[in-house]
């Protein structure tokens, strides 16, 4: 069986852009598709980087016992269904899900050998920065993320690993990631070995 890996950590810290880096730095893994309610961004396909679904239909699958885990962020849900994580376990490659840390929490209490790193941003002026840059949310919503960062901040206690993604050094938070990713299959590996 594959390792999970559980990619966390601030809204605007760059979870998506590491994510979305491991593969281009080389690293062969599956990466587990989010749903969201959360209308698509320019720029954004279904699949790509979510799977698009109505609330209705979210609901409806609640309903069905579809997800993994599910919650509700900034007045949107996002969930992980059963299918998705057992199909990318199933592959053999480490599997990487990029969560928020209300998802992440949920996960490492009912999948117990999940590495959980959490991404963080240099200082909470410059997370404000990053934001803003992208110019995604309305400036209530901006504040509203800023609002949850002291709450978020206490998933660092339970995360596995923290990686800063210091401003303009994205390939070496990318890097950072990946040998972490390396660094524990080895070790499970190892361990599996061990028990046969």
């Amino acid at each position: 069986m594959a390792k999970l890996f559980i990619i966390t950590g601030l809204s605007g810290a760059g979870k998506d852009s590491i994510t979305d880096g491991l593969k281009d730095a080389g690293l062969d893994y599956t990466r587990v598709i989010t749903t969201t309610t959360r209308p698509m961004r320019k720029g954004e396909k279904q699949g790509t980087p979510y799977y698009f679904v109505s609330e209705d239909d979210f609901k409806h699958m609640i309903s069905e016992n579809k997800f993994f885990e599910w919650a509700v962020v900034y007045t949107n849900y996002y969930g992980n269904t059963k299918d998705a994580v057992d199909n990318a376990l199933s592959i053999g490659k480490p599997v990487v899900l990029r969560i928020d840390c209300q998802g992440a929490e949920t996960i490492k209490q009912k999948y117990r050998g999940a590495v959980v790193i959490f991404i963080k941003a240099p200082s909470i002026e410059i997370l404000e920065k990053r934001l803003r840059k992208r110019g995604l949310d309305s400036d209530f919503v901006i504040k509203q993320r800023l609002k949850e960062v002291e709450k978020e901040m206490k998933s660092l206690e339970k995360s596995d690993y923290v990686v800063v993604n210091e401003e303009d050094k994205l390939d070496e938070a990318i890097e950072e990631v990946k040998n972490i990713i390396l660094k524990e299959s080895k070790y499970d590996r190892r361990r599996t070995k061990r028990q046969k």
